[in-house]
């Protein structure tokens, strides 16, 4: 393969202040990763393990991409929730720092897999270049998501070579089967019985994803190879299926949420507490942004009726995701406003709620329901999920109701469905009781009551297959579920929106289906970025759709 990096410099200059973030980046890790950075084998270089935990460490959602992009953007596309006024049009500075969170630590990637291929191949060593392999399919395939066709084969290697400074554009099709192809790479690779030797013993220490557990990291990329297909499934309905077909039938291991009669409750997710970081950024992207509150959309999926008091919830979830107004009530904001609708203020994400007579003061203004304090506050203890148990039993469900790779079974897509719903209830409620406030210390259940009356069985009431009245309104019952798990994921449920154009939506459909390049690559690589928009129609505006979208 020819060695090139991403960014086209105009100067050696700018050569040279690149060359020394990434020194920077193989040598250290940054503030929020202390515990992380501690290195308990005495390393002093940028050893194999500490290039791994930097990859990690970029898992972290930045502040400007929660800010600019999630919600800002996503959340209003998604209509997961409302913006109750667009106060903020500089989303360039979100597409920029995903856009370097991703081609920073690219060299990391290319140098620990060139690092691999030099040692023996032992069971031990092919472990490892599958870890590295599944986090990086992870977020390649989520860049490629948001923007389209990217830099990918070329790009990464400048630092070696100069002349590979400009690296082309690759397109998604590409992208997608190549990453599908190194997934099922590890799924057959990994070992679980190579984990006692070196270096695996030594680099795992540095694996705060799963605590060096090989068959969690099968279960990520099984799980992954199951979305994505899924994902593609239109385009390339033939490969999808025989991807979806090989899992099912093989009984491949894959994230399992609920096991016929019990939760397991299995995810890759980002818990910060056990990983030795704080994420202050979460509170920082709400608290300064503001604006964002329950709309009226995803309020009918949590609510039989309007009514203030809350009678008509019969979703736990609802209790998680927001709560009530400076007057204690359910209030939603309308998905698409008239003029004259009264836009809302207060305080309801500032950190003088962390104490307890404070914590229901949200301000006058605030007139409706924010997200729950818990979910944009808890620094430590609130997770930043990557695929969960729940996803794949909602994935599977569509695969079984349309036939895509196995046999269309309505049965068994209903019990993945009864599945799915299990599991993100249990998986909510579970994140809920573990919550805490940082300054005080308040917990979850100490300042929010769910009902008890509320479960999953009481989201069956409303979203059982069973009172679907037709087979159209069980697939959107399929979707509405799991757009609904995808609360935290705001990219996800934007990409089942896009994909499907049938998740729960009030207005027009969407009309959203990518985010324009960030400044820099047009400016620094501009001959290779505008072949990107010839290919991809010719524009770099949200109307142009990305390859898998139908």
């Amino acid at each position: 393969m020819k060695k090139h990096n991403l960014y086209k410099m105009k100067s050696i200059r700018k050569v040279t202040s690149y060359a020394l973030v990434f020194i920077f980046i193989l040598v250290s890790c940054t503030k929020d990763f202390d515990e992380i950075n501690t290195n308990p084998h005495g390393f002093t270089t940028a050893s194999e393990g500490s290039l791994f935990n930097g990859i990690i460490e970029s898992l972290v959602l930045t502040g400007n991409e929660q800010f600019y992009i999630n919600n800002e953007i996503l959340y209003k596309q998604s209509q997961l929730a409302a913006l109750t006024k667009e106060a903020w049009g500089n989303y360039t500075l979100g597409t920029d720092e995903m856009w370097k969170n991703y081609y920073l630590l690219l060299p990391s990637f290319r140098e620990l897999n060139n690092r691999f291929d030099e040692m023996k191949q032992t069971g031990e060593v092919l472990n490892m270049k599958a870890m590295l392999k599944v986090v990086f399919a992870y977020k390649t395939f989520k860049i490629t998501d948001i923007f389209g066709d990217i830099p990918f084969f070329d790009a990464g290697y400048g630092f070696q070579d100069l002349e590979y400074l400009r690296p082309k554009f690759d397109s998604q099709e590409s992208i997608y089967k190549y990453l599908l192809d190194e997934l099922k790479w590890c799924d057959v690779n990994i070992s679980d019985t190579a984990v006692s030797q070196e270096p695996f013993l030594t680099f795992s220490g540095f694996d705060r994803l799963f605590n060096g557990d090989i068959l969690e990291w099968q279960k990520f990329a099984n799980s992954m190879r199951l979305r994505y297909a899924l994902r593609m499934s239109e385009k390339e309905p033939e490969l999808a299926g025989q991807i979806i077909k090989e899992i099912v039938e093989n009984d491949r291991p894959v994230f399992v949420g609920y096991n016929f009669t019990y939760y397991v409750g299995e995810s890759a997710a980002i818990w910060p507490a056990s990983m030795g970081f704080k994420n202050g950024s979460l509170n920082w992207s709400f608290r300064e942004h503001k604006n964002l509150r329950m709309g009226t959309n995803i309020w009918h999926q949590l609510s039989l009726n309007d009514s203030t008091d809350g009678d008509g919830i019969f979703d736990p979830r609802a209790y998680i995701f927001f709560e009530t107004n400076n007057a204690n009530e359910w209030v939603a904001f309308p998905q698409n406003p008239e003029q004259t609708t009264p836009t809302s203020g207060g305080i309801p994400y500032d950190s003088h709620r962390d104490q307890a007579g404070a914590f229901q003061i949200k301000g006058e203004t605030n007139i409706y329901s924010p997200f729950n304090y818990f979910v944009v506050r808890d620094e430590d203890f609130m997770p930043i999920p990557l695929i969960t148990g729940s996803e794949v039993h909602f994935i599977l469900a569509e695969a079984y109701f349309k036939g895509i790779g196995v046999p269309q079974d309505m049965a068994t897509a209903d019990i993945e469905y009864l599945n799915g719903i299990n599991t993100s209830v249990s998986w909510w409620i579970s994140v809920a009781n573990n919550s805490k406030l940082p300054s005080s210390g308040m917990t979850f259940p100490e300042m929010i009551q769910i009902p008890s009356g509320l479960n999953f069985s009481s989201v069956l009431t409303v979203f059982g297959f069973w009172n679907a009245t037709s087979d159209e309104e069980k697939l959107e019952f399929i979707y509405t579920q799991r757009w609904l798990d995808a609360f935290r994921q705001p990219w996800e449920a934007y990409a089942l929106a896009r994909r499907t154009g049938k998740t729960p939506r009030e207005g027009e459909p969407i009309d959203h289906f990518r985010l324009p390049y960030p400044p820099s690559e047009a400016e620094y690589n501009s001959a290779n970025w505008s072949d990107a928009l010839v290919n991809q129609g010719g524009g770099d505006t949200p109307e142009y759709k990305i390859w898998w979208i139908p």
